[in-house]
């Protein structure tokens, strides 16, 4: 199977949508972003989280961060890559204020920062590694990585970092396997009442 990396466009806010809410759900009932825009509704999220792609304020989540895999013309997979001292709290914040979030967005917040690694502004962190159902194991996430890592070290890191679920098995091994390691846990009670995962785990790779 052949396997194509592009850069995202605006017209991909759909399925980065669609990638997005999987990936902060995982396997769960709900993510994040239930939280944040106090809905289980699948399709009203999918709608914010379009939004979200476009905003002014450039977060983790704008389109331009991402990498689309593609297999046959049809977009598979995809993997942000930003930099921590460009997609800060405070662009989230406005980003989020921008595609109009719920009245409590500060006490949702608060479940994420409490897990605050702390991170370093000049590392490069990798989020919504995530592939279609049908595509696991024919190499869609190690190709979306690889092209990931030849440009930031283009862009000259030598770091990057990922941020798990405890718990996200999967995910953790796959990091594992692409030679990420286990930098940091944090159990964190708020994140584990809301979504029944103990807390997060920090991933690094040197390249």
């Amino acid at each position: 199977m052949s396997i194509k990396i592009r850069k995202a466009t605006v017209n991909d806010a759909p399925f980065l949508a669609q990638m997005i809410l999987q990936s902060t759900r995982a396997g769960k009932k709900s993510g994040i972003f239930d939280l944040i825009f106090e809905t289980e509704d699948k399709k009203t999220i999918l709608n914010k989280l379009e939004a979200l792609t476009q905003t002014t304020a450039k977060t983790q989540c704008h389109y331009s961060n991402f990498l689309i895999a593609e297999s046959d013309g049809k977009s598979v997979g995809t993997l942000s890559s930003y930099e921590p001292r460009i997609a800060t709290k405070e662009a989230f914040v406005d980003a989020l204020n921008e595609v109009g979030c719920g009245e409590h967005m500060e006490e949702s917040l608060e479940v994420i920062y409490s897990c605050d690694f702390g991170l370093n502004n000049r590392t490069l962190m990798f989020d919504y590694m995530e592939e279609l159902e049908g595509f696991i194991d024919v190499g869609v996430l190690k190709t979306l990585m690889t092209k990931s890592l030849l440009t930031a070290r283009l862009k000259g890191y030598r770091i990057a970092q990922a941020v798990v679920e405890i718990g996200s098995l999967e995910t953790l091994l796959f990091y594992k396997k692409l030679g990420f390691k286990v930098v940091k846990e944090q159990e964190c009670d708020l994140y584990k009442e809301k979504f029944g995962r103990a807390g997060l785990v920090l991933l690094s790779i040197e390249f």
